[in-house]
């Protein structure tokens, strides 16, 4: 593509949004900038659209965002499905009230009936919505926990779930064939909602999910018995969460919640912290100060969308400690298994189901106590798809979910990680132990002592710029061609290619994958450790991860960092 020659056509558009027009103006001249908006478009796959806001075939706008909803409703009109409708949801972010209503104008120009939600709901608040009421497909407006300057937009299918590659490749076809600028179609949003076409919903919605979440409790009264003085810090990081969190613990018996007032107003700019992630500790000042002054037992906060949650615990010499998203998956499920067993609940054909980069510590654990582990490629959809497969052949009854990225699913309502719920049972799994006298601290070291020090480590290296692409596809080509024989002096004994399908052994001996087709490599180590490299989904990255175990804390510690500069070394970095 000639991006001077798209720039120009995007300038000169008469109908070009006014605010777009004059941030074009603003880079005339700066071929850097120009390129870098206009010479590839933003990729449309199965985690959606994702990007920074701004002007540009390589941006999230109002333009972008309806050509991805035309090629949405063709895959809709394709399946007959205009009258099932889709189901729009935003979190805070900026401009996703604006691109929420450029859905909406879309969906309703092609005859697709639409439920917009009347101001910003978690993501699995969608995934339930769009189960319950039977909805075809749905649409989030969000960034996750990306920095302010982004937002995204993921679609889902009728079981609740992401789309899967061969949907998102015929939306892709679709949107190939539409103009960016004049191809979609659109009418007016106020028109629609006057003939209902355009329904807005909301707190029916809001009461249908909070209950079905409350039901995925295990001990009801674990909270109330210690309610006066158990003590939890929550933080929505102005997202989402600040809505139904609070209101679902508060119904689960809590009476001592202290939300961090300063992070409950819903803002896009995200003031108060740099990133809005709870995977990272220093976002959580403002809540560990409320905790050290209040005594509290337990921090949660979730990203701004809500489908993925992170935990702050106390040490036993009194520090704040993060909990990994690995240490969270590993821990409830340990809660969910021991209390099912304790009331007879625990189905014989037991999974739990997770990533493949997600710790192996999950699989010690689950197979103690006789529970079948399934490991999926990354993305919660293939959890989603999985779950789905066994409510029809009822080979395995699910009991859990999770990703090592900080996302949780208890139960089947919906299809997507869900961090009101999983705040809802780390509290109770951490009420429940406090009645015995014990912190998840305690639990967490005990977990170690009884199934050895699994540690896991991740490395992300950045691509940035038009030429990213090209170097993240050497890199892996480059690793697939000529896997490594050794990586910090541990043998290779197997090879995974999950492009290709296949395990390779050291011998030449291999075997398929069993799951779909994705540039991902693994490699595995001789005793046990797994070093796994796949492209970022949503960002110009390449991730390793390291799946480590050892005796003690320490020796775990040691190969992770071993693996991390062999591969720093292999990479070039």
């Amino acid at each position: 593509m000639d991006y001077v020659k798209e720039y120009e056509r995007w300038l000169n558009y008469p109908e070009l949004d006014s605010e777009l027009k004059a941030e074009l103006e603003e880079i005339k001249g700066n071929d850097k900038e120009i390129k870098e908006r206009f010479s590839v478009p933003l990729a449309f796959g199965t985690a959606g659209l994702r990007g920074i806001i701004r002007a540009g075939i390589n941006g999230m706008n109002i333009y972008t965002v309806a050509q991805a909803t035309q090629g949405l409703s063709e895959l809709i009109i394709k399946e007959k499905a205009q009258s099932k409708g889709v189901v729009i949801a935003t979190d805070t972010r900026i401009k996703s009230d604006v691109f929420a209503k450029v859905c909406a104008e879309v969906l309703y120009a092609n005859g697709i009936k639409v439920f917009l939600f009347d101001a910003p709901r978690p993501t699995p608040e969608l995934s339930y919505t769009l189960r319950k009421i039977g909805a075809i497909s749905g649409i989030n407006i969000t960034a996750s926990h990306n920095p302010k300057e982004y937002n995204g937009y993921k679609a889902y299918w009728s079981d609740g779930a992401q789309i899967g590659p061969e949907q998102a490749s015929v939306v892709l076809e679709a949107i190939e064939s539409v103009d960016v600028l004049s191809g979609a179609k659109r009418k007016n949003f106020d028109e629609g909602v006057k003939n209902g076409d355009i329904e807005i919903i909301g707190e029916k919605l809001d009461e249908a999910y909070m209950e079905t979440v409350l039901e995925q409790r295990i001990r009801p009264d674990a909270v109330p018995l210690v309610a006066d003085t158990f003590k939890v810090v929550y933080t929505p990081f102005h997202g989402t969460g600040a809505k139904l969190i609070p209101e679902v613990l508060k119904r689960a018996g809590i009476k001592q919640l202290f939300c961090v007032k300063e992070q409950m107003i819903p803002d896009g700019n995200f003031p108060t912290v740099k990133s809005p992630n709870p995977e990272n500790k220093e976002g959580f000042y403002l809540a560990i100060d409320i905790a050290k002054e209040q005594n509290c037992d337990l921090i949660i906060g979730s990203d701004p969308d809500a489908d993925r949650a992170g935990v702050i615990i106390r040490t036993s010499d009194g520090e704040f400690m993060p909990l990994t998203g690995n240490q969270i998956g590993v821990m409830l499920i340990n809660y969910i298994i021991e209390a099912r067993r304790l009331s007879g609940k625990l189905p014989e054909n037991a999974c739990v189901i997770k990533s493949i980069v997600s710790t192996r510590l999950a699989d010690a654990v689950c197979h103690a106590n006789g529970v079948e582990v399934i490991n999926v490629l990354t993305g919660f959809k293939f959890i989603g798809e999985k779950m789905t497969e066994f409510e029809k052949t009822h080979e395995f009854t699910y009991i859990f979910g999770f990703e090592e990225s900080y996302g949780y699913l208890p139960g089947t309502y919906a299809r997507d990680k869900d961090a009101v719920c999983a705040s809802l049972l780390i509290t109770e799994m951490a009420a429940y132990y406090a009645k015995q006298g014990k912190t998840l601290y305690d639990v967490l070291c005990g977990i170690f002592e009884k199934y050895g020090y699994y540690i896991e480590g991740v490395d992300n290296f950045s691509f940035p710029g038009t030429e990213g692409a090209g170097k993240m596809s050497k890199l892996m080509n480059g690793l697939r061609e000529n896997p490594p024989e050794y990586i910090a002096g541990k043998k290779v004994v197997m090879f995974g290619d999950y492009l290709k399908g296949t395990f390779t052994s050291h011998d030449g001996a291999s075997r398929p994958t069993g799951l779909p087709e994705s540039n991902v490599l693994s490699f595995f180590l001789a005793g046990g450790d797994n070093v796994v490299v796949r492209p970022s989904g949503t960002e110009p990255k390449v991730k390793l991860y390291y799946l480590v175990s050892d005796k003690t804390k320490e020796a775990a510690a040691e190969k992770v960092d071993a693996y991390k500069a062999d591969m720093a070394k292999l990479i070039g970095e």
